[in-house]
């Protein structure tokens, strides 16, 4: 080699985003190139085990990028490989509930080579079972209790391996408007695409979609039907089976699961995907280039569904043959959260003609999407405010921790609180969302009422929580661009 460098080490060039135009703004980001910090993307790695488990996935993704049709039949080395079990372990949260066997991050680590060998021959056996999965219930914004599934230690270290083996396939076979759950992709792509395409597209009717109890209505039958289309090995397949056959342990009893995928599991994401992209992935982007008339935009995040319609008509027919399409593999839509309704740059227009109030809101990934216009020239743009039942959800479990914390010292439950109110700014803070100062505002006056609490002469000046919130807790700021700004650089 001329410049002395190994092949590996040479700069990895992205391919050209799509210069069709007519192609969905939400979609261009389908062919960027590797994302950098996407370690699981990366071709050359920090550690000598992790670059060989990578490399020898390399050969698996270009295949699957070469021939769509292409059936797999011997995968399940690349999961028992003792480098990628042992990369799995690192990669799981040191602080996770431990499943029905009690077995903890730590524990498991003393012991981790002698561990992670046994595991290895178990599963290159054939004798590896998976364990009960341990249901929990933590609440929803709307007040419901959402059930989790919180696997055996084990359980995730293999999953987190098959995940990895498996997305060097499915990676290549998703859709640009799939966000959920992907490597390299975030909520905030999601939004990005959505919000551009509202702003740039002929949208003038939004269909927001949600399917009632996705994770726990997935038929069995149909799932490994789907994964078989690309998955040849029999023992890969026959893994997959023993997690969602695998019992669930609801307060002491042991209960057998038909259908569904547990939340919670490393797999669970993959598996929704994978569903998804079958049962409606592939057939929305038949019937919007074979069907469509007018403008057609999409974005999902796992069971999230935002779509925008040029002809109100459209979407209506649309929308009774996704009911039909969706009933035969087991979904359907929630009657309550699914909802057509007008939206755009011509809506705020077309409502006043008729005597109707401004145009009507959606919600999607914690934010509520508005109809509004640019101070500066008037021009139609997308208000992203914080979900309130998100805020009030989150003020009500700081509330409750507060409480808790009462007692302990200021700069302990100062420290807390700034990195609380930090996270909710790195994900709520975007352009023109005035809640995020609320948001803070709230917090302040919380934290006053738990410090007033602690005696009964104990109760602390308004000049003094001012300075403690000032010390504290971080001023309010935006986190993200412009979603035109970052999409254009991203694509």
């Amino acid at each position: 080699m001329m410049d002395g460098r190994r092949k590996s080490d040479r700069p990895v060039v992205p391919e050209k985003s799509p210069n069709n135009a007519a192609q969905a703004v939400a979609e261009e980001v389908e062919g960027r190139g590797l994302a950098k910090g996407n370690s699981h993307q990366q071709t050359t790695l920090r550690t000598p085990s992790r670059e060989g488990v990578q490399q020898a996935l390399m050969r698996v993704r270009q295949a699957a990028k070469r021939d769509k049709k292409m059936r797999f039949t011997a995968l399940l080395h690349h999961i028992y490989a003792v480098d990628r079990l042992r990369v799995a372990y690192w990669e799981l949260k040191r602080d996770a509930a431990a499943g029905v066997d009690g077995e903890t991050w730590q524990h498991y680590g003393q012991n981790l080579e002698e561990n992670i060998q046994g595991l290895s021959e178990r599963l290159k056996q054939g004798v590896y079972r998976a364990k009960p999965v341990r249901r929990v219930f933590i609440p929803k914004a709307d007040g419901r209790q959402r059930p989790l599934g919180v696997t055996a230690l084990e359980d995730k270290i293999v999953q987190r391996a098959t995940v990895e083996v498996l997305n060097a396939i499915y990676e290549t076979d998703f859709l640009g408007f799939s966000y959920g759950f992907r490597p390299g992709r975030s909520a905030h792509n999601a939004l990005d695409a959505l919000y551009t395409a509202l702003v740039t597209r002929k949208v003038s009717y939004v269909l927001d979609l949600d399917i009632r109890g996705f994770y726990d209505t997935i038929d069995h039958g149909w799932l490994v039907k789907f994964v078989e289309h690309r998955i040849g090995d029999r023992r890969v397949v026959r893994l997959i089976q023993k997690w969602l056959k695998a019992d669930v342990l609801d307060k002491g009893k042991r209960i057998r699961v038909e259908e569904g995928t547990p939340q919670g599991g490393s797999i669970s994401p993959l598996l929704a995907n994978i569903y998804l992209h079958y049962a409606f992935d592939l057939w929305i982007a038949a019937w919007r280039r074979k069907q469509a008339h007018g403008e057609v935009i999409v974005v999902r995040y796992a069971d999230d569904i935002a779509m925008g319609f040029q002809y109100k008509a459209e979407a209506e027919r649309f929308w009774k043959e996704l009911v039909q399409r969706l009933s035969k593999f087991g979904l359907e839509l929630h009657p309550e959260k699914s909802r057509l309704l007008e939206y755009g740059r011509f809506a705020a227009q077309s409502r006043r003609r008729r005597g109707q109030r401004k145009p009507e809101t959606f919600s999607f990934l914690g934010f509520v999407h508005i109809c509004a216009k640019k101070r500066s020239n008037g021009w139609f743009t997308v208000l992203r405010l914080t979900d309130r039942r998100r805020m009030q959800a989150k003020l009500r479990e700081l509330k409750e921790e507060l409480r808790r914390r009462m007692h302990e010292p200021i700069p302990k439950v100062g420290k807390w609180l700034s990195a609380v109110v930090r996270g909710h700014f790195q994900y709520y803070g975007v352009p023109m969302n005035r809640h995020l100062s609320i948001f803070r505002f709230q917090v302040g006056i919380l934290w006053h009422r738990a410090l007033s609490r602690r005696s009964q002469k104990g109760r602390v000046s308004r000049d003094r929580m001012r300075r403690l919130v000032d010390r504290w807790l971080p001023p309010a700021r935006v986190c993200h661009p412009y979603p035109l700004r970052r999409l254009g650089v991203i694509t």
